[in-house]
């Protein structure tokens, strides 16, 4: 090969070389938690994520909030396997498990869970929900208590887990009321409902004005709002470093670097790049929230009251009046639960973030210890 031909091949790997460099850096890259991935196929071409921490002892199932996979576990789970086996489920519609078009309803989340316990022959698990997670324990306790040994909501006793009719001022409790009259409306609609002069009757003496009361308190209510926070900078998504820097910096929470990769595409020169959520996935759960009125199985709820929101708003002339109505709201909540799920032990954790295993790590697992140490 002549000089000039040596030099333009030089000049060529310098110009490469960076691109390089940067596929080998994420292709180096892996999550850190000391857990198995596998995938476990809980209807026709769905398969979910399912993380295994290792363990021994009586079987943990972790389920996620609302956009969110199991990774958001990832530093939480192992604090758990000296004394449990745990796992980890993505729900379909997020991360690396499947999105269909359908299947979001609180049931059908439910029956994949259920799949995923029949896979791994897990007889009794304890099944722990953070958030939205909370409708998922509630569907699989409900219609198959023999298969839980009890059940821990981690913020996630709201009324898609607990639908109590009294409660007013409820956007939750509101948009599960609207999903149940679209119901049983679409029913009339198509001729299904063979009993539809007492439908008839009962939407329009009961279902409609009940609807109305609550979209007019809803209309009215002034709850205090706080200012956003800072956007993120080029410089804050340079890296998932800087990315989760950021977040911590403004939310006060260390997310799992794994969680954030799978919210978010990285960019082939290692830049956080946007969002991989599917929009149509948080609209179909929605529409697919399912009221529960029973809660079939020992119960511990702990809920944050009120929540912390993070260093981003404490410099917030809003922030008392917020942190006032969000106490008196997480109070209503939390009692209305307690009611209708006498047994339960309930707790509230002040100024606790939503992502309470996460800002309050030891208090979720002093309460989750105590509580499992008197399952049987």
């Amino acid at each position: 090969m002549s000089e000039r031909r040596w030099v333009l091949a030089f000049v060529l790997l310098l110009i490469s070389l960076p691109g390089l460099l940067s596929a080998q850096q994420l292709a180096a890259w892996h999550d850190p938690s000391p857990h198995t991935v596998q995938f476990v196929t809980v209807d026709k071409d769905v398969k979910l994520e399912v993380l295994d921490w290792g363990g021994t002892g009586r079987p943990i199932v972790l389920l996620a909030g609302l956009g969110y996979t199991a990774h958001v576990f990832d530093d939480f789970a192992p604090k758990l396997t000296s004394e449990y086996h745990v796992y980890g489920i993505t729900r379909r519609g997020y991360g690396e498990s499947s999105a269909p078009e359908s299947g979001y309803s609180a049931d059908r989340l439910g029956d994949d869970v259920l799949a995923v316990l029949d896979a791994l022959k897990i007889d009794k698990a304890v099944l722990v929900g953070h958030s939205l997670g909370g409708e998922e324990l509630t569907s699989v306790a409900d219609r198959h208590p023999e298969r839980v040994a009890g059940l821990v909501y981690l913020d996630a006793g709201y009324a898609y887990a607990y639908y109590d009719s009294s409660r007013t001022g409820d956007n939750i409790k509101n948009q599960i009321d609207w999903n149940e009259l679209k119901r049983k409306v679409e029913l009339l609609l198509l001729g299904q409902d063979k009993t539809h002069e007492k439908s008839i009757a009962d939407l329009l003496s009961a279902d409609l004005p009940t609807f109305e009361k609550d979209l007019q308190q809803f209309d009215q209510s002034q709850e205090p709002r706080l200012s956003p926070p800072p956007e993120a900078t080029p410089e804050d998504y340079k890296n998932f470093d800087s990315y989760r820097a950021y977040l911590k910096r403004n939310f006060g929470l260390n997310i799992p670097e794994a969680e954030l990769r799978e919210e978010q595409q990285p960019t082939s020169d290692g830049h956080v790049g946007p969002s991989i959520k599917h929009d149509s996935v948080f609209h179909a759960i929605l529409a697919g929230l399912q009221k529960h009125t029973e809660i079939k199985a020992p119960v511990l709820a702990i809920f944050a009251g009120p929540h912390e929101v993070g260093p981003f708003a404490h410099n917030d002339p809003a922030l008392e009046k917020f942190n006032a109505n969000d106490a008196d709201r997480v109070k209503r909540v939390s009692e209305s639960f307690q009611k209708g799920v006498p047994s339960a032990r309930v707790v509230v954790l002040p100024h606790a973030d939503h992502f309470m295993f996460l800002s309050n790590e030891a208090d979720v697992l002093r309460e989750m210890r105590t509580f499992l140490a008197g399952l049987h």
